[in-house]
């Protein structure tokens, strides 16, 4: 109610200020780098261990986007601590990821991907979602809808939702918009929650690293070099847990 209430009373210093972010800030482009491939395992250990398949699907910060190559995104990280976590593990991976993907367009790319099988599928979804202006209830009925494909047409095993950001602490962002994107943003990650919340072996990760100038990327809309790590570590520390 409040958030609706303050949408009328501060529209035009909203729409003013939302012009000027997207004007003056800069675009930064996806990482190059390899975006699937195989990691071998040890040869004694192949036989003996399944191998672990990894999905990454999302928006730009699921791309890497602030980093110039994909060993220093959350795709290279991942794939650093997977095998230091599992030595000797054949890892398969795929990144299906786009700058500037809502969640209502991630599922139309799932919908016309071919049949795969993956252990574990991390998502990156939702601060398009928030500058889109997408209803939460609509945003919740997608997120269940890429919950639903990921288990049927891609055999996912677990599914591990990234809470929207904190988008009330992005540096690029000024006053009164960022507090009400960061509103905005909260409500998205309630319905996460509601969604994980009915669905086996589905959950939200929260990373909860400071949106401080070292970890984030010169835009200030992305993890940079030092934030793409920990965003990395916790989603292993879930595999972990999850006993994949």
């Amino acid at each position: 109610m409040l958030t609706s209430l303050a949408k009328i009373i501060l529209a035009p210093a909203l729409l003013k200020q939302a012009r000027y972010v997207r004007t003056h800030t800069p675009r930064l482009p996806e990482p190059e780098g390899p975006r699937e491939g195989v990691i071998e395992g040890a040869a004694d250990t192949q036989s003996d261990v399944s191998p672990l398949r990894v999905l990454i699907v999302g928006d730009s910060a699921g791309a890497g986007v602030g980093v110039e190559r994909q060993e220093q995104a959350l795709s290279g990280q991942l794939l650093r601590c997977l095998q230091h976590t599992f030595p000797g593990r054949r890892i398969h991976w795929c990144l299906w990821a786009k700058n500037g993907d809502t969640t209502a367009m991630a599922l139309i790319k799932l919908h016309l991907r071919p049949r795969q099988d993956f252990d574990v599928v991390i998502t990156s979804l939702g601060v398009n979602d928030v500058t889109r202006n997408v209803r939460p209830y609509r945003f919740r009925r997608q997120q269940q809808a890429l919950v639903d494909l990921l288990t049927s047409k891609f055999s996912a095993r677990h599914v591990i939702l990234t809470a929207v950001p904190p988008m009330h602490s992005f540096p690029a962002l000024p006053q009164p918009l960022r507090w009400f994107l960061g509103q905005q943003a909260s409500r998205l990650t309630r319905e996460l929650d509601t969604v994980a919340a009915v669905n086996d072996n589905c959950e939200v990760l929260d990373v909860a690293f400071p949106l401080e100038p070292g970890l984030m990327a010169s835009d200030g809309f992305h993890p940079g070099e030092k934030g793409y790590p920990l965003w990395a570590e916790a989603i292993v520390k879930r595999i972990v847990e999850a006993k994949l």
